[in-house]
C-alpha cells in the first residue's frame, strides 16, 4: 500500500485528503509548514508526499530542495489552490513528478498518487504547457525547419486512435479523462497507452510528454 505523508498549512485541507483517499492508502503523517515537514518526511520516509505549494517557512518549494537528494526514492505530488505558471514551474524545477489542483476529485486524486508512486508524471490538463515550459527550461532545442512535420520514425507505428491518445497522455490528462473526450473504457485507454509507450520505446509520461514536445504534437 502507498505510504503517503500530507503538507498542507490548513487543517481542512489535510483532513479532506485523508477522507477522499480513505483506506486505499496509508497516512503516515502531516504537517502544515515547511520545518515541520522536513522533519515529518525524514522521520517517515513515505512513498509520496502530497506537498502544497504555499507554506509558512519557505513554502513546498523549500520542502523539495531541502530532502529531494537526501530521499531521493520519496516521490512529491504538488496539490495546490495554484495554477499560476510561476508556481508550477517552480515546484517542478525542484523536483515535484506531479502538479495537481485541488478541484481535482477524490478518485482521480488517488489515481494520480498511485501513478506518482509507480514512477510516473501526472499533471491537471490544463497545466500540461507549464511543464513544458519548466522542460524547456536549460535552453531551447535546436530549431527545426518550420515545415518539417514530426521526425521521430516512431510516429509511422502508431494508429490513428494511439496518435489520439498520446497526444492527450502527453498533455496530462487522466486515464478516465481521455475516455470520456474519446468515449472509449478506461481499459481501452490503459491498453493504447500500454502499446503508444512499448511502440515508441518510452518508459513513462515525463519521457512522452518530452518526445512530443519535440516532435511538435502539442
Amino acid at each position: 500500500m502507498t505510504r503517503v505523508f500530507i503538507v498542507d498549512d490548513h487543517a481542512m485541507v489535510r483532513t479532506g485528503v485523508r477522507a477522499e483517499l480513505g483506506d486505499a492508502v496509508e497516512f503516515v503523517g502531516e504537517a502544515a509548514d515547511a520545518d515541520s515537514a522536513i522533519s515529518g518526511i525524514r522521520a517517515t520516509r513515505p512513498d509520496v508526499v502530497l506537498l502544497d505549494v504555499h507554506l509558512p517557512g519557505g513554502g513546498g518549494r523549500a520542502v523539495l530542495e531541502a530532502l529531494r537528494a537526501e530521499l531521493p526514492e520519496v516521490k512529491w505530488l504538488a496539490l495546490s489552490v495554484s495554477d499560476a505558471a510561476e508556481d508550477v514551474i517552480a515546484v517542478i524545477r525542484a523536483g515535484a513528478r506531479g502538479y495537481v489542483t485541488k478541484t481535482i476529485s477524490g478518485p482521480d486524486l488517488l489515481d494520480a498518487v498511485r501513478r506518482v508512486a509507480e514512477g510516473d508524471v501526472v499533471f491537471s490538463p490544463r497545466l500540461a504547457g507549464f511543464v513544458l515550459d519548466a522542460f524547456s527550461a536549460a535552453g531551447p532545442a535546436p530549431a527545426a525547419p518550420a515545415e518539417e512535420e514530426a521526425t521521430d520514425p516512431g510516429l509511422d507505428l502508431l494508429s490513428a486512435r494511439e496518435r489520439e491518445v498520446m497526444q492527450l497522455l502527453a498533455r496530462g490528462y487522466t486515464y478516465r479523462e481521455i475516455g470520456s473526450r474519446l468515449f472509449i473504457s478506461v481499459k481501452t485507454v490503459e491498453s493504447h497507452a500500454s502499446n503508444v509507450l512499448r511502440k515508441l520505446q518510452l518508459s513513462n509520461r515525463n519521457e512522452l510528454t518530452r518526445w512530443a514536445a519535440t516532435n511538435r504534437l502539442l
